[in-house]
C-alpha cells in the first residue's frame, strides 16, 4: 500500500537497506521512544536507518505516508478523528517555563473583570 509513495532505489551505488525494515525501525524508535542509537540490531545499523529516515522526512515522503494510511482508514471507517488530551500529563518544556506570556491583554482569561459577575 505505502510502497509506492518511496523514492525509487538508484540504480547504481551501494545496495540500499531494505525499506520495509527502515520503516519497521521507525516504527520501533516511535513507539519504544529510544534514542537512535538504541535500535535493535536486528534493523541494521542505527545511523542507516537514521539517515534514510531524516531523507525521506526532507522529501515529505512520511507526510504521504501518514496521508495514504489516513484515507484508507477513513474509506474502511477505521479512523476515529477524537482525541482527548489531559492536561495533568502535559508538561511545558524546560527551556520554555522562564519565557515571558503574552496574555493578550492586562486581564487574565480567568479573572473575571468588574462589573461582569
Amino acid at each position: 500500500m505505502i510502497g509506492p509513495l518511496f523514492p525509487r532505489v538508484k540504480a547504481t551505488g551501494r545496495p540500499p537497506i531494505d525499506r520495509r525494515t527502515v520503516v519497521e525501525a521507525t516504527a520501533w524508535r516511535f513507539r519504544t521512544g529510544a534514542p537512535w542509537r538504541d535500535v535493535p540490531e536486528r534493523f541494521g545499523n542505527w545511523n542507516t536507518i537514521y539517515k534514510n529516515f531524516n531523507r525521506w522526512s526532507n522529501a515529505g515522503v512520511w507526510a504521504r505516508v501518514l496521508e495514504k494510511t489516513q484515507s484508507l482508514a477513513q474509506e474502511t471507517g477505521d479512523l476515529d478523528w477524537v482525541a482527548s488530551i489531559d492536561s495533568a500529563i502535559v508538561r511545558v518544556h524546560q527551556h520554555g517555563a522562564t519565557l515571558p506570556r503574552t496574555t493578550g491583554g492586562p486581564v487574565e482569561l480567568q479573572e473575571v473583570r468588574a462589573g461582569t459577575a
